[in-house]
């Protein structure tokens, strides 16, 4: 039986002639939670807006782009593996998607077609309101240089961190990312050979790899027994919630912080850059969370 929290909501659901189109697209996409997400905060927030989830192969980028400008979609998430190949379609690219090389966001004005990247933003707003309030002055460990990591330690490098150490199985990869971002701060490359002394010195240390998701769950990316207690140990998985390395830390004595925030508050800067409100975070916490029951 429904609640009256979920007939109110249903109630609020009115398609109609001036109803505005949003999706994500991404090749695969069915197990995105974001029209979960979206379509809740929509309803929360008293737009006429629905969202929906399209799968688009990179054979047929170019031509969902030409729809975005026909039918007037507003706006669009980007997922894998996209985030790179959609920059070449959009007529404007924000300074810091530029500088991250990525695009998860896309506002639609009048065809004019703007590329934003909100992940970094989104994680660095979750790991502030979540665990460590000032990120000043600390020493923080990025585990991985892939796309999330882009945009992960750029947002970072804006915090005034003392130093960002990424590390990587392939040196090479964590190296030219650390000289992408080094006007910003003080940031190297190494490789994974060098996780246990690095770890030793961090306060915070951030697992950007897809090690330990659903369904590899016994995986993790570093031992936990080369964490300080006290320092922080972040993922951003958020399938599942607690992650083995998360897991292995706490017992360590590690603060820990799991995905779920990242993937809000991306979607709630997309949110915001869409419609011009303030986002329901909650409400978007919870639907997220009721899709995981």
């Amino acid at each position: 039986m429904a609640s009256s929290a979920d007939s109110k909501l249903e109630m609020n659901v009115r398609v109609d002639s001036n109803t505005v189109l949003f999706g994500v697209i991404g090749d695969p996409i069915r197990h995105s939670k974001s029209p979960v997400m979206l379509n809740r905060a929509f309803r929360e927030a008293g737009v006429n807006g629905i969202y929906t989830a399209f799968h688009i192969t990179t054979d047929k980028l170019g031509d969902f782009i030409a729809g975005v400008r026909a039918m007037g979609i507003r706006g669009v998430n980007v997922t894998i593996p996209h985030k790179l190949d959609v920059m070449n379609h959009l007529d404007r690219i924000d300074e810091s998607a530029r500088a991250i090389g990525a695009v998860n966001t896309i506002v639609n004005d009048n065809g004019v077609l703007t590329g934003f990247n909100t992940d970094g933003i989104g994680y660095v707003r979750s790991l502030k309101e979540e665990a460590e309030t000032s990120l000043a002055g600390k020493h923080i460990v990025v585990l991985g240089a892939g796309g999330a990591a882009r945009g992960i330690v750029y947002a970072l490098t804006k915090e005034s961190p003392a130093s960002i150490t990424i590390a990587n199985r392939t040196e090479q990869r964590a190296i030219e990312l650390a000289s992408s971002m080094r006007e910003f701060t003080n940031v190297k490359g190494v490789s994974n050979d060098q996780l246990q002394s690095v770890c030793a010195d961090a306060d915070i240390i951030i697992n950007t790899t897809s090690t330990g998701m659903f369904p590899n769950v016994d995986e993790s990316p570093v031992d936990a027994a080369w964490l300080r207690p006290g320092a922080v140990a972040s993922d951003i998985i958020y399938n599942p919630m607690k992650t083995k390395f998360l897991a292995d830390a706490e017992r360590q004595g590690c603060r820990i912080h799991g995905g779920l925030g990242m993937f809000i508050y991306q979607g709630a800067y997309a949110f915001e850059y869409w419609t011009g409100q303030p986002a329901p975070a909650a409400a978007m916490r919870e639907a997220v969370l009721d899709a995981f029951r």
